[in-house]
Parts: structure tokens; C-alpha cells; sequence
């Protein structure tokens, strides 16, 4: 990853999407472990509860894009 001073700030538009992924993110998760916890079979069990470790990986590294871009963001007006 760059460096802070390398980063540009991230338009309304990317912050926008971001966002949404992070939110969609979520919901896959939570689809996955309520899957996960009425699935009869193990192995479905055990795919579903990958499938949501990977979508709560995917929001972690939505979240830490954010957290990156932070320090670099315009500050809104009062």
C-alpha cells in the first residue's frame, strides 16, 4: 500500500460505493451465517462459514481503505 501523503482523497462518488459494498458486505455475512446455523450438513456448514469469514474479510479491508483515506480527507464545512 502507499503511503498517506501518496493517497488522494476519495471523490463522493467512491466514498458512495465503498459504502454500499461495506453494507452489502455485511448482508452476505449475515446471510451466510444464518445459513451456516440451520444447515443439516456439515459440510454445508463449513462452506457457509467460509463464505462468511471471506465476506468479513472483504468488509475489514473495505473498512481499513476508509481509514486510510481519513487523515487525507477534506473536512466539511460547519
Amino acid at each position: 500500500m502507499t503511503s498517506n501523503n501518496q493517497l488522494k482523497p476519495l471523490t463522493s462518488k467512491e466514498l458512495d460505493y465503498i459504502v454500499d459494498c461495506i453494507s452489502n458486505e455485511s448482508l452476505l455475512a449475515k446471510y451466510c451465517a444464518a445459513a451456516a446455523a440451520s444447515a443439516q450438513n456439515p459440510a454445508v456448514q463449513q462452506a457457509m462459514m467460509g463464505f462468511m469469514n471471506k465476506h468479513e474479510k472483504h468488509m475489514d479491508t473495505l473498512i481499513q481503505t476508509l481509514q486510510s483515506h481519513q487523515n487525507i480527507a477534506p473536512s466539511q464545512p460547519q
